[in-house]
């Protein structure tokens, strides 16, 4: 069968090809679970049973001047959601301990708008990461939108060993998605945190309009770009955004662009973020079950989570082990 033919290649060690990637993503209701269990089996090869779990907080929050359409923080939406300046350094240091305490062991500064902005939140988020990573022994991230090579210098300074900077679609759709900066600026962030010696956390979001293809050209652009942890979200809708109205993708749709992602990246940590609980539903396990080897747990940036302890008894209960 044409699924297994391909699983094999990936497991020898062979590439697939944008076609052949066009193939797994429409493969039919059918035979989905087929190819779940096929994606699962090149994740175990290359991974494991190791669950790579991290959490973010949503550091600075709102009036963020960019128009990306499914965002709840853009100044160009009326969402009603809570606005914030910077969360002051306790604060932080404290959703740091509660994260440890959930047993996840990576923590990342989440800020909205286009850069750092105001050079004194720069320096506070700096302090801060360096407490956490000493104090807390936990491995930092940050995603604080386009970034210079200096910062990204600085972040490295203090231990951060990756930034995040979601590529959000293909690069054919992108300008449909935002036009207020674009795919070459995600590109000058990221690389500049390469050359800083930071490795990228790069992904996007489906459901936002994109064909089946222009998720595999997210894909392979990705992987392009040697980017080796990738965030999966799902569209949540969010009430006054420009996609408020959008359909939610069916839970097999999801599981196959994940399937898909795996075939394509199968040496990446790919992780299921955003959304997964409302559009993957009581198949939320099938995700992990079919490919993916990494979460997103507690809450995200404007919509709630599941309780960690929800997430980490799924890890278990799946006989893997959470990292």
């Amino acid at each position: 069968m044409r699924l297994i033919e391909l699983a094999n290649k990936v497991l020898n060690g062979e590439e697939l090809t944008y076609a052949e990637g066009v193939e797994i993503i429409n493969t039919s209701d059918e035979d989905t679970m087929l190819l779940i269990a096929l994606a699962d089996k090149i994740r175990q090869k290359y991974h494991g049973d190791a669950v790579d779990l991290c959490s973010i907080v949503n550091a600075r929050s709102g009036r963020c001047p960019e128009n990306c359409s499914f965002c709840a923080q853009s100044a160009f939406h009326k969402t009603g959601i809570a606005e914030h300046e910077l969360l002051k350094e306790e604060e932080l240091l404290e959703a740091a301990r509660k994260t440890k305490q959930a047993g996840v062991n990576r923590f990342s500064i989440v800020t909205s708008g286009r850069g750092m902005g105001k050079k004194d939140d720069f320096q506070r988020i700096l302090t801060v990461l360096k407490r956490i990573k000493e104090e807390l022994d936990m491995k930092v991230c940050a995603s604080l939108g386009i970034l210079t090579f200096e910062e990204a210098q600085a972040l490295a300074a203090v231990g951060v060993t990756r930034y995040h900077a979601n590529v959000e679609t293909s690069k054919s759709h992108f300008p449909n998605i935002c036009t207020t900066h674009t795919y070459a600026d995600k590109m000058f962030t990221i690389d500049n945190a390469k050359k800083a010696g930071i490795a990228v956390c790069s992904g996007g979001i489906m459901g936002l309009g994109e064909t089946r293809e222009q998720r595999v050209e997210m894909a392979f652009d990705l992987k392009a770009m040697g980017i080796t942890s990738i965030p999966l979200n799902i569209l949540h809708p969010v009430p006054g955004t420009k996609l408020e109205a959008m359909q939610d993708l069916e839970p097999l749709e999801i599981l196959r662009a994940f399937a898909m992602f795996r075939f394509v990246l199968p040496k990446a940590t790919i992780r299921t973020a955003g959304g997964r609980e409302r559009n993957l539903r009581d198949l939320q396990a099938m995700a992990l079950s079919g490919g993916l080897n990494g979460m997103l747990v507690g809450g995200y940036l404007t919509t709630g989570g599941r309780v960690p302890a929800d997430d980490m008894q799924m890890i278990a209960d799946l006989k893997r082990t959470a990292q």
